[in-house]
């Protein structure tokens, strides 16, 4: 008998995203891209799971994670089931622990997890995560500073870093358009 993945679409100021949820948590939170068939990945990704699309009772999670897109420091206080590899599992939980507004090097994530001169299975790591922004691979960065890669655009890495270091952790115009859109309900 297979285990139930439920999933839901949902929509940010950074794009569309999809979720997948688990009995024990959030199994995946991925901005799509265009041209990828998301739902497809996620079955790849989970063989031995049912994947029941259920936008209805999950209506709940995707607003929150909405609103962590807006403000990446928000925690929505929403249980994790993390599956990788020990190694993978370990350096994810290395980058729950980088504080909002804060930023860390491939190689202190490496020397954290006992291999300082080579960076490269942090980085697979790292590439691998499966939860956009709760597991803040976003705060990840070169040696000097500068940005590297993000599995899902240099753009929303870049604009996810800026969130979190302006005051109120929210983009410009949110609460404008939030009004809008609950004038129009």
């Amino acid at each position: 008998m297979s285990t139930p993945i439920r999933y839901a679409h949902g929509q940010s100021s950074l794009g569309d995203f999809i979720i997948a949820q688990s009995e024990r948590g959030l199994v995946a939170f991925e901005f799509t891209r265009v041209g990828i068939d998301t739902v497809a990945t996620l079955r790849q990704r989970f063989p031995d799971a049912s994947m029941v699309q259920d936008a209805e009772s999950l209506a709940a999670t995707v607003a929150a994670l909405a609103r962590v897109v807006d403000e990446p420091d928000h925690d929505p206080a929403l249980p994790l089931d993390l599956r990788g590899s020990d190694y993978e599992t370990k350096v994810w939980a290395l980058l729950r622990e980088i504080s909002a507004g804060s930023t860390v090097s491939y190689g202190e994530i490496a020397a954290r997890m006992g291999t300082p001169r080579d960076a490269r299975d942090a980085t697979a790591a790292i590439a691998a995560n499966p939860i956009a922004i709760l597991v803040p691979c976003h705060r990840v960065v070169k040696k000097d500073g500068s940005l590297s890669g993000y599995r899902w655009g240099q753009k929303r890495k870049r604009e996810l870093l800026a969130r979190e270091q302006r005051p109120a952790h929210r983009p410009e115009g949110h609460a404008a358009s939030a009004a809008r859109g609950s004038a129009r309900r």
